[in-house]
């Protein structure tokens, strides 16, 4: 009921009958800029048809089931250092492979600039390696791995929230 006057009065509103008479055609010049100031809702029964349609299409698209956006794991990448603390890089690679988390193993045996890197930005000794990355950061050696490990906050530098 509440269209069919809705279009009724944008009928009233558009005609040009009865434009040649001032009286007449002042008000609906008024009526129809007040229309336009509102956003037209007087409009006629096909454009009320139309805006429900998009409505329609409107609700499906923002209620469909968005598939969730899958983030790349933060890469990990484990210094170490041939045949120094093995037992320790063992230890690291057992608790990686469980977590299912990737990992590169890079030996920096005789690499001078890549073992300074390591001591500055860790801030270790060289006898501390296996020393573990995630990302840019140094998350530490074996223990800083388990304790990283428990409290969570492994998981969610390598996989996020």
């Amino acid at each position: 009921m509440l269209d069919g006057l809705r279009a009724t009065l944008h009928r009233m509103i558009e005609t040009p009958r009865g434009d040649g008479v001032a009286v007449v055609r002042v008000p609906k010049i008024l009526a129809r800029n007040l229309n336009d100031l509102l956003g037209n809702p007087l409009c006629s029964a096909e454009e009320m048809a139309r805006r429900r349609a998009a409505a329609a299409r409107l609700a499906n698209l923002t209620t469909a089931e968005k598939p969730a956006a899958r983030r790349e794991p933060t890469p990990v990448i484990v210094y170490y250092e041939k045949d120094r603390n093995q037992r320790l890089v063992d230890r690291v690679r057992e608790l990686l492979d469980a977590r299912g988390i990737a990992y590169r193993m890079l030996d920096v045996a005789g690499d001078e600039r890549t073992m300074a890197f390591i001591v500055r930005e860790a801030q270790c000794e060289e006898d501390d390696l296996p020393i573990v990355y995630v990302g840019a950061a140094a998350l530490g050696g074996y223990e800083k791995l388990v304790e990283s490990d428990v409290s969570g906050a492994l998981r969610q530098a390598v996989f996020g929230a």
